[in-house]
């Protein structure tokens, strides 16, 4: 079993660069992949998504990459650009004198204004091959998807336990329910004399085929034994779905909504307070069931 909630973390280095991935994932409906890659690295974005569709089948699982250049790497990749300099000294000389002219004053520009023109810095990090980067990269991605898919399984693993445990005690409410049931009949049957009893003492003139037919009708209102079967069955197919390696989230998640109709309807139909309360454990089970559930991938 494979839980939907993971994380994992790495940091690498390689091609003149270092980088940071990010990790994780949440429970979801289907599968939801959020990617935050850098752009300027050509095809990356689909490689990732790739490789990560081999180790979630289900979860909102959110990654992110941060990619910075190494300091030897930031020495070669910045140069001054002579001629577009030329360029703008010459600019900013002419828009001095023309204010100059005009009466206008103007601060004077610094060196750091000067290098914030566009083309006096050539940036060449980003526009150079990202090929040897993509590969490092792709090189250092299943390191990470193993450390993911690790911790998934390892709360997939502490998930099992948990719903076996719940699975083992719906399974002990059903064979309570049923023994109550047995016992019920009895006192079911003696509250029916009674209430006849009662009718018959004021009334001169039954249908005795009415009257059969009602209490006929009342025996099969109260008759649970479908109930218990379908619970059994129930319990059977969730057990053998925690066993199962293939992603279960979904059956087990339609099985609980049939637990807890069984559950509801074994309340109705109850007449009895013991009855009654072995429902009311079975519908809590339920539902404390169901919450794990929903991480199950």
């Amino acid at each position: 079993m494979i839980s939907m909630t993971g994380f994992a973390a790495r940091r690498g280095a390689g091609a003149g660069y270092a980088w940071v991935w990010d990790l994780r994932s949440v429970n979801g409906k289907g599968l939801d992949l959020r990617l935050r890659v850098p752009d300027w690295i050509e095809g990356l974005e689909a490689a990732v998504r790739t490789e990560v569709q081999k180790v979630a089948a289900r979860g909102t699982v959110s990654l992110t990459l941060r990619v910075t250049q190494d300091d030897a790497r930031d020495a070669a990749a910045f140069h001054l650009n002579e001629a577009v300099l030329g360029a703008a000294l010459a600019a900013v000389a002419r828009v001095e004198a023309a204010a100059m002219a005009a009466g206008v004053t103007l601060r004077q520009p610094t060196g750091a204004d000067v290098l914030t023109l566009r083309g006096v810095i050539d940036v060449s990090a980003q526009d150079s091959e990202t090929g040897p980067l993509r590969a490092a990269l792709l090189a250092d991605l299943p390191a990470l998807l193993a450390d993911f898919a690790a911790m998934r399984a390892a709360e997939g693993a502490a998930l099992s336990t948990i719903l076996l445990a719940q699975i083992d005690r719906i399974a002990g409410l059903a064979a309570a329910a049923g023994t109550e049931t047995a016992s019920r009949a009895g006192t079911q049957r003696q509250a029916l004399r009674e209430a006849v009893s009662r009718v018959l003492a004021v009334t001169e003139a039954v249908d005795e085929t009415r009257l059969a037919q009602e209490l006929a009708l009342l025996a099969v209102k109260t008759d649970v034994t479908e109930e218990l079967d379908r619970l059994t069955a129930h319990v059977e197919a969730a057990r053998s779905h925690v066993a199962d390696p293939d992603p279960v989230g979904r059956k087990l998640d339609f099985l609980m909504q049939e637990f807890m109709r069984e559950a509801n309807t074994l309340c109705s139909k109850a007449q009895s307070l013991a009855l009654t309360r072995i429902g009311l454990d079975l519908k809590t089970v339920i539902d404390q069931m169901r919450e794990q559930v929903q991480n199950v991938e």
